[in-house]
């Protein structure tokens, strides 16, 4: 696809460390929008996107951290990205913590069940982000957007009804995994997630992880929503988030992900979540983040341009 349409989500109330809501101005300051129209695709960014604002979210299980304003989000970016995807440009959501996707992924659902075609999610990431308000041991919001999307019970005050749509659990790959409560990983395996952490990608390689699950999406026709954590990669290379799990993926390996992604041409959504600029350097993060976005899009390991600082 030769059109993009940037969405900033600058939402930080999915967990108690703030900084995120500058997340998407970074990108944009990274060069981000630059790199993309570097490579001939025809770019339009609508801005940032806004809360609506909720006050009827309430939940009797647990106690989710900021539980109005998340809801808020959940239902505007919800609406963006249904919207969104019936276009005819691909949309990049800069976020912005991980909470942004329960309104994103839900969304792309949305859309694409109204299309009559499977959507196939893959979570890159250091944690599942699989809980529920029941088993989260902080309630924070951001660890629970795929168990959400997944149709996990108990979220019905996100969206203030269920929710329309669904992704099925067994079209989720997550990959990177380092980090995962005992609660939530049992939720994992009884939902049928297929989830790869770091001792698998270090036995078997990105590509054999990754290869069988395109070639699923490419199958069955399915749309591909792609959720990049910040904290997938490790924080040696990308410290900018506040979420930082040692022994992430590595500059190469981020990269071959992007690289095998563009090549498969199945990608029909993108978040880019978590990037904290408060507790970045010099803005590494977010370069390495746009960087990685412009290899999804086409850029070529020849044509990295080097940098001097």
């Amino acid at each position: 696809m030769d059109k993009i349409v940037l969405l900033g989500a600058p939402v930080e109330a999915g967990n108690h460390q703030r900084g995120c809501l500058m997340g998407p101005d970074a990108y944009r300051s990274a060069g981000l929008p630059e790199n993309l129209a570097a490579l001939g695709l025809n770019l339009r960014d609508l801005g940032n996107a806004e809360p609506l604002t909720v006050v009827d979210a309430r939940s009797p299980i647990g106690k989710p951290f900021e539980l109005q304003k998340v809801a808020g989000w959940t239902r505007s970016l919800f609406a963006h990205a249904r919207t969104l995807a019936q276009g005819d440009a691909l949309p990049v959501y800069l976020g912005g913590d991980h909470s942004m996707s329960l309104g994103t992924v839900s969304g792309h659902a949305a859309a694409a069940q109204e299309a009559g075609r499977p959507l196939f999610v893959l979570w890159l990431d250091a944690h599942a982000d699989f809980n529920t308000f029941e088993t989260s041991e902080t309630g924070h919001l951001h660890g629970m957007p795929l168990a959400y999307a997944c149709g996990l019970p108990g979220f019905e005050p996100l969206l203030g009804e269920s929710l329309v749509a669904t992704v099925d659990p067994g079209r989720v790959c997550i990959l990177g995994l380092r980090s995962v409560d005992r609660s939530e990983g049992r939720l994992l395996r009884d939902a049928g997630v297929e989830a790869h952490d770091m001792r698998a990608i270090d036995e078997a390689g990105v590509e054999r992880l990754l290869e069988p699950f395109l070639e699923r999406v490419a199958t069955e026709g399915g749309y591909l929503h792609v959720s990049l954590d910040v904290d997938f990669l490790d924080p040696v290379i990308a410290p900018g988030v506040g979420t930082t799990v040692p022994g992430g993926a590595t500059f190469r390996e981020a990269h071959l992900v992007m690289e095998m992604l563009h090549d498969s041409g199945l990608v029909s959504s993108l978040d880019l979540a978590e990037l904290n600029p408060f507790l970045d350097e010099r803005g590494r993060t977010a370069r390495l983040m746009s960087d990685l976005t412009a290899s999804l899009f086409g850029r070529r390991v020849l044509d990295r341009p080097t940098r001097s600082y």
